[in-house]
């Protein structure tokens, strides 16, 4: 069977971004976080909530239904809306419905919500009933304090160059007015502790956190009947979303991130030479290193000597994480992706500022959720800058 991707469709295009910015959780009610981002987003696009055909709300904490309170209070239009929570990838994976939502010509202007904050305390049993032998022993900070063992005794990578991973991220987090972090890190802090697992101290793993961001995706009919600005339009031109395969003895996080980025690149006719851009799930540090290689970026093993040398650096080869990743500019679940998705925008429409990486043209967008299932969008400007 033919099997069509969103090229095949016609042109989906980012035409505004938003954010609350990310913070510690607080008594900030979840609508006012929410509906901050959509109303900035709807601003920086020059549209109205009139004139959106649908909404995308992505959340992983907050429960049934979120976002009927919250939309209300923009207007009470009939339009459909859809929840949606797949892991860390949920803001993600939002995203990539509106983009096919407007592909197949079903709305012309679809707005995507990523918003959530702790509702409550402790861990909820699993409704399965089917307990994890391993679930007590192996929390995540461990799964991956093992894979950055692995990788530092297989490629001979130190404790210091993974910490560096974090002193750069902290760099672009202090420039970022949206980061929950947004304070620049030495070496020597990073590596000062406390140690949680391993090798991975206190700063190499993101903190827990809430806020809201917010993208408006139109199709090309919306930018010329709406009169947005098409300069500042940025197109996607690829979106893939897979789950989990067997791998053998490999991590199952860096292969399912080869296998996702390697269909991105086949839909939207690019490679790894062509990014300008990346922002990648970095909850911890030793992802960086792994999803990089496994992007294409760098040779197996090389990654750590290639942040070393500065290619990752805002002005490198490609810029990793110009928000600041997940380290510095936060993951509160929901928000992530779609704050992804909204930072490339503003790189590649030049807009970023202080962060700006230049020549910014082409970026990627990555996430896993819980290692099951991973998102990978490419975006590329429009038409040639002035």
């Amino acid at each position: 069977m033919g099997k069509k991707t969103l090229r095949d469709h016609r042109p989906v295009y980012v035409a505004g971004v938003g954010w609350h910015p990310y913070q510690k959780p607080s008594r900030t009610p979840y609508v006012q976080l929410g509906l901050t981002a959509v109303r900035e987003a709807l601003g920086d696009s020059g549209l109205e909530w009139r004139h959106v055909d649908s909404a995308y709300t992505a959340t992983a904490m907050l429960g049934m239904a979120a976002g009927r309170p919250l939309y209300k209070h923009l207007g009470a239009t009939g339009l459909p809306m859809v929840q949606v929570e797949n892991a860390s990838a949920s803001g993600s994976t939002a995203f990539r419905l509106a983009c096919h939502d407007v592909a197949a010509g079903t709305s012309d202007v679809s707005v995507v919500l990523g918003v959530d904050k702790m509702t409550g305390p402790g861990r909820v049993p699993s409704p399965t009933r089917v307990p994890s032998l391993a679930e007590k022993y192996v929390p995540p900070m461990a799964h991956f304090a093992l894979l950055a063992a692995e990788y530092m005794h297989t490629y001979g990578a130190t404790p210091e160059q993974l910490a560096a991973v974090a002193v750069k991220n902290y760099q672009n987090a202090a420039l970022n007015p949206n980061a929950q972090r947004p304070r620049a890190r030495t070496l020597e802090e990073v590596l000062a502790g406390p140690a949680l697992a391993g090798d991975l101290t206190r700063l190499q793993c993101c903190p827990v956190g809430e806020g809201a961001a917010a993208v408006v995706v139109v199709s090309e009919d919306a930018i010329d009947e709406l009169g947005l600005d098409r300069a500042r339009c940025v197109r996607v031109v690829a979106s893939v979303l897979r789950s989990e395969e067997l791998y053998g003895a490999k991590s199952f996080d860096a292969e399912l991130t080869r296998v996702t980025t390697e269909l991105a690149y086949e839909q939207a006719g690019v490679g790894p030479d062509d990014l300008d851009l990346v922002e990648l799930h970095d909850a911890f540090t030793i992802e960086e290193l792994q999803y990089v290689e496994a992007m294409g970026l760098v040779g197996e093993g090389k990654a750590a000597a290639a942040l070393e040398a500065g290619h990752f650096d805002r002005g490198g080869r490609v810029a990793v994480s110009t928000s600041g990743g997940l380290l510095g500019s936060g993951h509160p679940i929901g928000p992530t992706g779609v704050g992804q998705v909204g930072e490339i925008t503003m790189q590649i429409r030049g807009e970023a500022g202080a962060r700006q990486h230049e020549g910014a043209r082409t970026g990627l967008a990555h996430m896993v959720g819980l290692g099951a299932v991973c998102a990978v969008h490419i975006l590329q400007a429009s038409e040639p800058q002035a």
